[in-house]
This record gives structure tokens, C-alpha cells and sequence, in this order.
């Protein structure tokens, strides 16, 4: 699996939380990154995704304003700040990568664009 991600964990609402993803085996630049998240019961949700410079980012409604979408092409890592968490925060989050796209953004948020998948970091916020 060349992604694995890190920085899960218990944090009470309010806080804040960075997650990690480490890309390997992959030309990472050539790959939009983007996060996911999925929790109990309900379908996959698009986060957010970076292009390949980090200049362009393109963010949830749910999470704009709170979140941030950031890559380190040196490290073939890409991070997502979580500031103001709340309790519907709480889900696994996952790391995808998806092959170089023209164009806008319209196509970010359908999880079958992706062609890798790390395995989910679980993120809860306490109430």
C-alpha cells in the first residue's frame, strides 16, 4: 500500500489535530492528494484535495474555514490541519491519490476518481 496514514487519535471537541500521509512508491507530484473520511454507518465523504504544487486546494463546506490541506513534495507526505473540531468530525480518515487531472475541481469529490487508498487513521472527538 503506498499510503500510510498517521495522527489519529482522541482529542475533545474544540481542538485540533494533524494528520500525516506518507506516500511511497508513487511519483508523488504527479498525484492530487486528498482526504476522506467515513464514519459509522455512513458513506465515504470527501475532505479536501491539493494539487500537485499545493497551490490549489479545494475544500468540504462542512470543513471549510477549520481545515487545511498542505503537501511537502520533498517528503512525499501531504497533512491535514483540523482546527475547531466537533463532535461530527468524529470518523476514519483516509489519504487517496489521484493521477494528474486537468481542469477544476468538480471531479475531487467522487472517491472512484482515486487511485490509491491508505488504510484510515481513526479521529474522535469527545463532546
Amino acid at each position: 500500500v503506498p499510503l500510510a496514514e498517521s495522527g489519529g487519535g482522541l482529542v475533545p471537541a474544540g481542538g485540533s489535530l494533524r494528520l500525516s500521509c506518507a506516500a511511497s512508491g508513487l511519483p508523488f507530484t504527479n498525484y492530487v492528494m486528498a482526504w476522506f473520511r467515513q464514519a459509522p454507518g455512513k458513506e465515504r465523504e470527501f475532505v479536501a484535495a491539493v494539487n500537485w504544487s499545493g497551490i490549489s486546494t479545494y475544500y468540504a463546506d462542512s470543513v471549510k474555514g477549520r481545515f487545511t490541506i498542505s503537501r511537502d513534495n520533498a517528503k512525499s507526505t501531504v497533512y491535514l490541519q483540523m482546527n475547531s473540531l466537533k463532535a461530527e468530525d468524529t470518523a476514519i480518515y483516509y489519504c487517496a491519490a489521484a493521477f494528474w487531472r486537468h481542469g477544476g475541481w468538480g471531479w475531487a469529490p467522487d472517491p472512484d476518481e482515486y487511485d490509491y487508498w491508505g488504510q484510515g487513521t481513526q479521529v474522535t472527538v469527545s463532546s
